[in-house]
């Protein structure tokens, strides 16, 4: 009797894989991993997604408790501008992004953001940026991770007031655009005409385009209501969702607005030129997601 070991002669049998039966498997393998790889960039798209509202929805939590710790006055939504200004401590970020490693606010958040005002409530830096957001900055030659992608809504909050102003509420930086418009200065201010669940004041921001940490929607074309001025301001929103972006509101909750007008998403532009703020504004006309935007940001005064 021969082993089951040994062919007929009493050599020892060889066992493995013919050439063609390991390249039939290997091509199985690669049509299941075809097939699986978009789910999981899916799934990895979701998760991203899931994690960004999370943040906003953090981040209007704390936005709400330092309102309600100061006597319903809100933080301000940008800096003044003016050096030396003392009121601008009380803004929500004075870290003004651009795409140099020497400007450490960008990447190193004891410049700047532990030194906010909604930093007692967070303590979380993963919290102020976009978990698919992945812009750096080189500082001696080693990539940094910007660290921030969130930007507040203009019209919540305003611009710090000039020592000069005895006004504890912030203003419109004098763009013409707002003058018209009501710059929320109060916490109990943005209920009323102007419901708390659809005044936004968190969201996310393009990496080529953040700058000054506020979000201005130019209201033009509002009221009285004129479809064909529409326009940005150098502020386009961000896109890392699948062509949406997250949002939080004014009531505590966040929410994903996938845009539907391919002008409102072109493509990011690398460094964008250095200074995303000297992009000029873009017309618009018709767009519907600025007419979204605007109903979204504030008030006819």
């Amino acid at each position: 009797m021969i082993s089951e070991n040994k062919n007929q002669y009493g050599f020892p049998r060889r066992v493995g894989f013919t050439l063609i039966e390991l390249l039939v498997v290997i091509a199985i393998i690669a049509i299941l991993a075809g097939m699986l790889l978009p789910s999981l960039a899916k799934a990895k798209q979701k998760a991203q997604g899931i994690q960004c509202l999370n943040n906003h929805r953090q981040l209007a939590m704390a936005w709400r408790m330092y309102a309600e710790d100061s006597n319903d006055i809100l933080t301000y939504a940008s800096t003044s501008g003016q050096n030396g200004n003392p009121k601008d401590q009380y803004a929500w970020s004075g870290a003004h992004m651009d795409f140099s490693g020497n400007n450490r606010a960008n990447w190193d958040p004891t410049v700047d953001l532990v030194k906010r005002p909604l930093w007692p409530y967070t303590k979380s830096l993963g919290v102020y940026k976009c978990p698919s957001d992945h812009s750096t900055v080189t500082f001696n030659g080693v990539p940094k991770p910007r660290i921030l992608t969130m930007s507040m809504n203009l019209y919540v909050g305003g611009f710090a007031p000039l020592p000069s102003d005895p006004s504890p509420y912030g203003n419109d930086g004098g763009w013409p655009f707002a003058d018209n418009y009501n710059i929320y200065g109060k916490l109990s201010s943005i209920s009323g005409a102007s419901p708390v669940t659809k005044i936004f004041v968190f969201l996310d921001m393009r990496e080529d385009r953040v700058n000054w940490s506020n979000f201005m929607t130019d209201m033009t074309g509002y009221s009285p209501p004129n479809p064909g001025s529409y326009k940005f301001t150098s502020d386009i929103p961000g896109m890392y969702h699948n062509l949406a972006a997250g949002f939080s509101f004014a009531d505590g909750h966040s929410e994903m607005k996938r845009w539907l007008d391919p002008r409102t998403t072109p493509p990011l532009v690398d460094g964008a030129g250095g200074d995303p703020g000297a992009i000029g504004d873009l017309a618009s006309p018709n767009n519907p997601d600025v007419a979204w935007l605007q109903d979204h940001s504030t008030r006819p005064k």
